[in-house]
């Protein structure tokens, strides 16, 4: 194993544990980590239910703790590990901070940013942001599952 996939797999860990916390707290199990220079600046989860704002997910949230770490907002020089593929506002929000990469686990099949993505440019990703799909695809979309599967229950 590569040195990139192996941080790419522990940080994708450190996502997954905040996707759990935010299931266990009824919010939609999404987590998220932002890294710089291999240290978490950012850590997050999905906070819609508690905060009553639906912009509240977990990607916005990190970028917030990551900014405010760094003191600035761009986030060029950062790594964004997220569970579930940005949705069209992450993916805008993302590109608006410049944030360096994009690693995500389970593709969102429905609302993900990459639907909305044409064949000339990278649609609503930063055309600079390099973008990692699939990496603990399984587990992050066991959560999701897990999740949902309980509540229709």
């Amino acid at each position: 194993m590569t040195d990139a996939k192996t941080d790419d797999e522990r940080f994708m860990r450190m996502a997954l544990d905040q996707a759990e916390q935010a299931g266990e707290r009824g919010e939609v199990p999404v987590g998220a980590v932002i890294v710089a220079n291999g240290q978490v600046i950012g850590r997050a989860h999905n906070l819609c239910e508690r905060l009553h704002d639906f912009t509240a997910h977990a990607e916005m949230q990190a970028f917030t703790a990551a900014s405010e770490f760094l003191g600035g907002k761009h986030l060029d020089r950062c790594t964004l590990y997220v569970t579930l593929e940005p949705c069209p506002m992450c993916a805008g929000a993302a590109f608006w901070t410049r944030i360096g990469r994009i690693v995500y686990g389970a593709d969102d099949l429905k609302r993900g940013a990459s639907r909305f993505q044409d064949d000339s440019n990278k649609g609503l990703i930063h055309p600079k942001t390099e973008v990692v799909s699939g990496v603990l695809a399984d587990e992050s979309a066991a959560i999701l599952k897990a999740f949902f599967s309980a509540k229709r229950s």
